[in-house]
């Protein structure tokens, strides 16, 4: 089976408001549920994402310019008073709706947790001393992207200490990816994860970049 890391980034895509849910990440939990492959999920990640996702999404601001430009507009006689009823009242049921999903994020988060095919996973013993080991890496990375990192090579430790070998990460964050800006390998950061038989992928639908043939079961 194919066992898939996945990260913050993931989950706020996955709990955002409605109509700020990438499909693609859902995708990935429909795939789980129907036992297609098996996610795995840093518990830390689940408290990391309940900050961006209260902050990234509240539509004041915006709604507040756009609210403006439609007085403006008004006044001068640039939309119909039809029309600019019509905004303000979109804009009411978009913050309205924002709002009502945010407050039940704790429950939906919780919902999200106990999905069949996801496996959150704490720091452990192992994890920590990872954690410290990177600390001399020379990585050039954040506390918290090190942490996950930690995370992600020990428990695919350990699922290759059981047998399996297809383990990717899905990982959107550029500190986390083993290639710079142009493409290039990060050697000490891209040594890492295949010394754990870690493909990672920089999308959610498991493609890019193409992973080689029989990659997961190489020689060496």
């Amino acid at each position: 089976m194919l066992h898939v890391f996945v990260e913050t980034n993931w989950v706020v895509d996955c709990a955002a408001p409605a109509h700020n849910k990438v499909p693609a990440a859902l995708d990935l939990i429909r795939r789980a549920r129907e036992g297609e492959i098996q996610l795995h999920l840093p518990t830390v990640c689940l408290t990391e994402a309940k900050d961006p996702l209260h902050r990234k999404f509240q539509p004041r601001l915006e709604a507040g310019r756009v609210r403006r430009f439609v007085t403006w507009a008004e006044e001068r006689g640039i939309v119909t008073p039809a029309d600019a009823a019509t905004v303000r009242t979109c804009l009411d049921r978009l913050e309205s709706a924002v709002q009502n999903d945010l407050r039940s994020l704790d429950r939906d988060l919780q919902i999200f947790a106990a999905s069949p095919g996801l496996e959150i996973f704490p720091m452990n013993e192992r994890i920590l001393a990872q954690l410290t080991d990177l600390s001399f890496e020379a990585l050039e990375l954040k506390p918290y992207d090190q942490a996950i990192l930690a995370c992600v090579l020990i428990r695919a430790r350990e699922l290759l200490d059981t047998g399996e070998r297809e383990l990717v990460f899905c990982e959107l964050d550029a500190d986390l990816q083993p290639w710079d800006k142009k493409g290039e390998r990060k050697d000490k950061l891209a040594d890492l994860y295949d010394q754990m038989n870690v493909w990672v992928y920089s999308d959610y639908l498991l493609q890019n970049p193409p992973m080689p043939a029989e990659w997961h079961f190489r020689s060496g």
